[in-house]
């Protein structure tokens, strides 16, 4: 049987018509930089989230750079952050020459673990990017309250993996001052190249990343603050809009295989499955278990032609680019310890039955042999 990690193939034959038609708007008005379809985009976002404004940008890296920009960090400065994330987080922290601090997760839902982070504040904490890890939200409502008792220090949610996700009743992009989400294709909500957004409930901070976004103009040629080439190209905000008629149904969808996995595999020896706190949705960005032995299991599922991930095999404070950039600010063993058992499953809207039973049964022999 053959099974696709995503399967994005798919996704485009369902979505042909609309996809090819907004592609080839932009082919006839030709304004691929900055055109009508990046604001179209945005406003449908705003719409979407709750979110007052939306700024579109190159990629979830250049979001998260570009708000750290805008709230001031620079060298010295101190930014609270998981260890276990994509590399991305910690990179634009340190690309500023601030220093990127280092708390634990927790252990079942791998997100930040919010009661480690007033200990690790210091006179020079700027900011809390917590991470929306594998389509949950992190606990927002305990992080913001931190902030909120700390002033000059600003949240910044990284859901690059969570837009379509809720907290509490409230859209993830939408429930702290700043935050990030990322267009790669295999996100949720993915474009067909990069591309990202960043969310914010300031106007003066939307003026500020609008601004940084085109080199920190403020009109043509005329600089008000150091920027970036950060723009999201006018093909990729028109693909996300056709994208966009069929997300609820994707999320749905996503929702209806994370329920198949989690009733199939429950209670089987040698598996731990993905924790949902109380007022959660997951949009499952990724579908990641954590197993006993990893590279048994990884090993038998690959010759069983049942493709996996690892989402992420080796901690921030653990490689080599960041062991010295960093500051540790509380044990990281159960970093250390679900890198090392970690494994994602298949996952899209579009994996049928027949393939998942596959998996399930595939997966069901590895862990027993």
């Amino acid at each position: 049987m053959e099974i696709q990690f995503i399967d994005l193939a798919a996704q485009y034959r369902a979505l042909k018509q609309d996809v090819d038609a907004r592609i080839a708007k932009v082919l006839e008005h030709g304004r691929y930089i900055m055109g009508p379809e990046v604001r179209e985009m945005e406003q449908a976002l705003e719409a979407r989230t709750g979110a007052p404004h939306c700024i579109s940008v190159a990629s979830g890296t250049e979001a998260l750079l570009i708000a750290l920009m805008a709230i001031g960090v620079t060298a010295g400065d101190e930014v609270i952050t998981t260890s276990f994330t994509f590399v991305a987080t910690a990179e634009v922290i340190a690309l500023l020459g601030a220093v990127p601090v280092f708390v634990d997760v927790e252990p079942d839902t791998c997100n930040i673990d919010a009661s480690l982070i007033e200990a690790a504040i210091t006179p020079r904490t700027k900011a809390i990017i917590p991470v929306s890890l594998y389509g949950q939200v992190a606990d927002m409502d305990a992080i913001n309250a931190i902030a909120a008792r700390h002033p000059g220090i600003t949240v910044i949610e990284d859901a690059a993996q969570s837009f379509g996700a809720t907290y509490r009743g409230k859209a993830s992009c939408n429930v702290s001052r700043i935050a990030c989400t990322s267009f790669f294709p295999s996100k949720p909500l993915g474009c067909y190249g990069d591309g990202g957004a960043i969310f914010t409930d300031d106007a003066a901070l939307a003026k500020a990343m609008a601004e940084i976004r085109v080199h920190g103009q403020e009109r043509r040629y005329y600089h008000t603050r150091v920027g970036v080439g950060g723009r999201m190209d006018t093909l990729q905000c028109a693909i996300v809009l056709a994208k966009l008629g069929r997300f609820d149904f994707e999320c749905e969808r996503r929702q209806v295989v994370a329920g198949r996995y989690l009733e199939a595999l429950a209670g089987l020896p040698g598996i731990a499955l993905p924790t949902l706190r109380e007022g959660n949705s997951s949009v499952w960005g990724q579908f990641t278990v954590q197993v006993d032995d990893r590279a048994k299991v990884v090993e038998r599922l690959t010759a069983a032609n049942v493709p996996t991930a690892v989402h992420y095999p080796v901690p921030l404070h653990q490689q080599p680019a960041y062991r010295d950039r960093c500051r540790i600010a509380s044990s990281l063993a159960h970093s250390e310890r679900v890198a090392q058992r970690v494994m994602s499953l298949p996952m899209s809207a579009d994996l049928d039955e027949a393939q998942q039973d596959y998996i399930i049964e595939q997966l069901r022999a590895a862990l027993r042999d």
